[in-house]
């Protein structure tokens, strides 16, 4: 294709389209995991049960799930379902990704590094998975374009459209609000070397052709855009952080390993993470003064995450996901120095070298992939021989694994009753299940028990604890064992 006949195409076009494409190939075949049945179980509560779970537990989350009811309730539940919204938000952030590259330098440089962010594995993982990690990306990127185009040709509207984004991306992800401190960069750097040509318009709405603002007035009018940013967002922030302690009991604290990491985390693929890194770090070198907002968009977010984990419990990957189309872009400024053949041709070759990546990932979404849980197996095999008066126990209760959830989204009104149920998620407001405390009395009358386990168990009784374990071992005998991969399925019988 020639540079004219590029620059004759929308340059949000093929990234998009692109995008949308891999996203969409395999988007039901991996199961959903742990973190999309808590999607799964939130969205599909009545609205009082959502907002009771928002304040037991998963706040920052809470205005996803709201979204996701909404939905849902059109959409229905299946798994394409789940991940749909996510492939669109994925392709609208390889869109936007490239409008930023035509305006930070020009239509080569942003299609390159839509097409860029198009093939890399962690872009269709996150496009295909029912959590809020691709709406944050593509409303960062949106954030950071709309603060562009203020700063240019300062107008009522165009702040307002800015306040407007970065509410709904702190609503979204609190973490991507740490984007916040690049933005700060750009205004006080923009300020400072603002060019007479970019900087025009009173402010107010009108054109104003001619007059410049003020470096005050333009660090003022971002500050005002901030305002509903934190009227809306600080109080969720406030609950969410009450929260921490149990939201993310799983977390460590982050190491200085953690960083080197990284690339290949929000990659999902060593190796393609590698790529983009480094070119990148080629493209932050040639960019100069126009690198400095990608390049303050990748650095500020990991460098705040990671240094709130050395104190607290943060850093998790995939929290950073947003900041891949910054990297990108930097990358999308490194290929254009070369031919366009040749910035395609390493482009595709970015993407032969994920395909092995690609296709995992479509098998199972967990992460590292060793960990993945089986529940489409366990559910198959219980409604192929369950039987009137089945009970289902599982083990543990409390885990992350969310085992009932999982049983209950593939059989929904064929999942046998739960034995030991006291009290259900949604009247609790939380993603757990409280158990019966004397649970000998509530196995009374039960003839076949499906115990349901975490990992794989060749003695299944022995490995249940407590007074649970008691009464299961006093009143019923293993009949047939079903190991499979992270969970094991035994089937119990009284003699």
């Amino acid at each position: 294709m020639s540079g004219g006949r590029l620059r004759s195409v929308p340059v949000w076009l093929a990234p998009a389209t692109v995008t949308l494409l891999a996203t969409l190939v395999g988007l039901d075949a991996a199961q959903p995991w742990r973190d999309e049945l808590a999607t799964w179980s939130a969205a599909t509560r009545g609205l009082t049960g959502l907002f009771r779970l928002a304040g037991t537990i998963d706040a920052a989350t809470g205005p996803y799930y709201l979204f996701m009811h909404a939905w849902l309730a059109a959409a229905g539940d299946s798994v394409a379902a789940l991940r749909l919204p996510s492939a669109l938000a994925m392709a609208a952030t390889a869109g936007l990704t490239a409008v930023l590259g035509h305006r930070l330098w020009d239509t080569r440089v942003g299609t390159l590094a839509g097409l860029l962010f198009a093939v890399i594995p962690g872009t269709s993982r996150y496009g295909q998975e029912a959590r809020p990690y691709a709406l944050a990306s593509a409303l960062a990127v949106l954030s950071t374009l709309l603060l562009v185009d203020a700063l240019r040709r300062p107008a009522r509207r165009r702040w307002l459209g800015y306040a407007a984004a970065t509410t709904a991306l702190g609503l979204t992800h609190l973490v991507a609000l740490t984007l916040l401190a690049a933005h700060a960069v750009a205004v006080l750097t923009r300020t400072v070397h603002a060019d007479p040509a970019d900087v025009e318009g009173r402010g107010d709405g009108s054109s104003g052709a001619g007059k410049r603002e003020s470096p005050g007035r333009m660090v003022g009018y971002w500050l005002a855009a901030l305002v509903p940013v934190a009227v809306t967002v600080v109080p969720l922030a406030l609950v969410a952080r009450g929260q921490r302690a149990r939201q993310l009991d799983w977390v460590d604290a982050a190491r200085p390993g953690d960083l080197a990491a990284l690339a290949g985390g929000v990659a999902q693929s060593g190796v393609v993470g590698g790529v983009l890194l480094g070119l990148a770090a080629l493209g932050a070198a040639r960019a100069g003064r126009r690198g400095l907002l990608p390049v303050s968009c990748v650095l500020a977010p990991v460098l705040l995450l990671f240094l709130a984990g050395l104190v607290v419990p943060l850093w998790v990957p995939r929290y950073l996901v947003f900041v891949v189309p910054f990297g990108c872009l930097l990358a999308g400024a490194a290929l254009a120095a070369a031919r366009l053949p040749a910035a395609l041709a390493v482009v595709a070759l970015a993407g032969l070298l994920g395909l092995p990546d690609q296709a995992a990932l479509r098998r199972t979404h967990e992460w590292p992939r060793s960990a993945t849980v089986d529940y489409r197996a366990v559910a198959e095999i219980v409604a192929r021989d369950r039987q009137p008066g089945d009970a289902v126990v599982y083990s543990p209760r409390g885990s992350w694994l969310f085992l009932d959830l999982g049983l209950r989204y593939h059989l929904g009104g064929r999942t046998p009753r739960d034995a030991l149920l006291a009290e259900g998620q949604q009247r609790r407001g939380d993603l757990w299940a409280a158990e019966c405390d004397r649970p000998a009395e509530c196995l009374a009358g039960v003839d076949r028990i499906w115990l349901v386990l975490a990992g794989r168990r060749s003695d299944p009784l022995a490995a249940v604890p407590g007074a649970k374990g008691d009464a299961l071992r006093d009143r019923f005998a293993v009949t047939q064992v079903w190991p499979r991969p992270g969970i094991t399925l035994a089937l119990l019988t009284a003699p």
